[in-house]
């Protein structure tokens, strides 16, 4: 079974770029406010929380209520990032993300921290792989997946002056920058990492540089496969799903759930607009414990993996 690339030096937690970028909004704006369930630590929220402590609310081990708290402080002018672990933070608190954000269209923005299956040894429990097909019904809710850490400042900064809520998936497991020139960060547009006619590879997340990586390995074989950045979940990029049906074949990957998240909003639009062949990748129910390589590997998540899918993809569109 192909196992997930090594992490090299050059790759960056995405988790640095979300805390420094918060901490200096907070200089610029001082209605931003940092709500947390006793999480200071794994959100890299500490210069944050001695900066400002004032402007730190750390609830405990009670995600409902740090949600609740969020809606409250949006009520009242403030414009709250509520962090937490990604798995906890929508899971334990979704009612209150429903009625007290969602519903009420107040101005929080939820950042899930160490999403996906980061918590790779803790189990089931901790691995955050249903958070987008939850948020995505949500309708009011913009999702954004960012790839780097670029991508992870520039939604921050998007959220901040954004009115209305919003989901940011940030990861703990490091990345490398996309190499893509003049790029500009537009909620709802997709982003093109390499151009292709034979098939379209859309990935968001942790695995749009693996998208890339395949797409070189299928590039010497004489196959062009054009990989999107698809970081907005909700709402999906229409006209790019659209260009990358006319392909003729669609490969999706996520490291989320392959029911509902990013592969289930792509296989919905072209079910509906422009029938085609649809692979989806990623996770599909409970994983086994274990390391981050192995679960990514287990489930194809490589540059291999995604090449291996593409060709039969293309085989059996």
């Amino acid at each position: 079974m192909a196992q997930a690339a090594p992490v090299q030096k050059d790759f960056k937690d995405c988790r640095n770029a979300w805390a420094a970028t918060l901490e200096a909004l907070a200089g610029e704006d001082e209605r931003i406010v940092a709500v947390v369930n006793d999480s200071i630590g794994s959100s890299k929220l500490g210069g944050f929380a001695k900066a400002y402590p004032d402007r730190t609310v750390n609830v405990g081990i009670a995600e409902q209520v740090m949600v609740g708290v969020g809606a409250g402080l949006a009520n009242g002018g403030k414009v709250p990032f509520v962090s937490a672990a990604a798995c906890f933070l929508t899971a334990r608190a979704l009612e209150q993300i429903k009625a007290d954000v969602a519903y009420s269209g107040y101005n929080v923005k939820l950042v899930g921290q160490s999403s996906g299956i980061a918590y790779g040894e803790l189990g089931a429990t901790h691995h955050s792989i249903e958070d987008l097909a939850w948020l995505r019904q949500l309708g009011q809710i913009t999702v954004i997946v960012p790839a780097d850490a670029w991508e992870t400042e520039q939604a921050v900064r998007w959220a901040a002056r954004h009115e209305g809520p919003v989901f940011i998936r940030v990861s703990r497991m490091p990345v490398p920058d996309l190499d893509i020139s003049d790029r500009s960060f537009q909620p709802g547009r997709a982003e093109i990492v390499r151009a292709g006619d034979d098939i379209a590879v859309i990935a968001c997340g942790t695995t749009v540089h693996l998208a890339a990586a395949a797409a070189d390995m299928l590039s010497d074989e004489g196959i062009s496969a054009r990989v999107l950045n698809m970081a907005t979940v909700n709402p999906l990029d229409e006209a790019a799903v659209s260009d990358a049906a006319a392909t003729g074949a669609i490969v999706t990957v996520e490291e989320a759930h392959v029911r509902g998240g990013l592969g289930g909003a792509v296989a919905e639009w072209t079910a509906a607009n422009h029938p085609v062949r649809v692979s989806r990748m990623g996770f599909d129910g409970f994983r086994q414990t274990g390391s981050i390589a192995h679960l990514f590997g287990a489930a194809g998540l490589s540059p291999e993996g995604i090449a291996a899918e593409a060709r039969r993809t293309i085989q059996t569109g």
